[in-house]
């Protein structure tokens, strides 16, 4: 397994708007709030659907393997949508599972860095934070 870069975040962003989640029963009211926030940007129809498959994917993730809340902010800053999710496992890296056979699941890392243009991570004091940028 390899470990996402942990560079620093986008200090000049944003918040434009916020999703705290309890359980995966959020998730689908997540995709919907997040569909409505972003309408309107310059971002296109599949733009949309990447950012929507990569906070479903990081959220589910933050759900499973971190501890609660999880929390998803939407971000912007000229160019740029950031989506920001973070838990509160300080002790838990993200991780690439390189050898997880496909179909095995364990792909959200993998399709956030291919669905995002960047896609990294950092902790403070109390939370830790997995981001994905996406160009608009």
């Amino acid at each position: 397994m390899t470990s996402l870069p942990a560079p620093v975040p986008h200090p000049a962003a944003t918040e434009q708007r916020r999703w705290t989640l309890d359980s995966v029963q959020d998730l689908r009211r997540l995709r919907a709030e997040l569909r409505d926030a972003v309408t309107g940007t310059l971002i296109d129809d599949d733009g949309l659907d990447r950012i929507a498959v990569v906070a479903t994917e990081l959220a589910t993730n933050a759900l499973r393997h971190g501890r609660p809340p999880t929390v998803i902010r939407l971000l912007e800053e000229p160019g740029h949508l950031i989506l920001d999710v973070a838990d509160h496992d300080l002790a838990g890296e993200p991780l690439f599972d390189q050898s997880r056979p496909i179909g095995s699941g364990g792909l959200g890392l993998h399709l956030a860095r291919t669905f995002a243009t960047d896609l990294g991570w950092y902790r403070t004091a109390t939370t830790k934070h997995v981001w994905a940028v996406f160009t608009i």
